[in-house]
């Protein structure tokens, strides 16, 4: 899957591309980045309704594949974007922080 991000976009755009490909997973955007093996302060979350230019200043693609691991997503964005991701995976009615996978 590739997920193109461009500085028109919202985080909620990326993250109803990436939750139509991954219906049990979910990103969300944060201020910092979350230590390894970490979770991350929902202070730090980032409001949905942000645009991406106010995050970035360019745009960019990630090419997502079902053997990546969470580790691989979250730093690839990082890396390559500048943008602090974590994935949640949908448990029941609950999302849950994926910090060790």
């Amino acid at each position: 899957m590739l997920i193109n991000i461009t500085n028109n976009k919202t985080i909620e755009e990326l993250q109803a591309e990436f939750n139509n490909e991954f219906p049990y997973l979910k990103i969300q955007f944060f201020k910092h980045s979350h230590k390894m093996f970490k979770g991350s302060d929902k202070k730090e979350l980032i409001p949905v309704s942000t645009a991406i230019s106010a995050l970035k200043h360019h745009n960019g693609a990630i090419e997502i594949s079902e053997n990546m691991t969470v580790s691989d997503l979250e730093t690839m964005f990082k890396q390559q974007l500048g943008l602090n991701v974590q994935v949640f995976r949908k448990s029941g009615k609950s999302w849950l922080e994926t910090t060790v996978t």
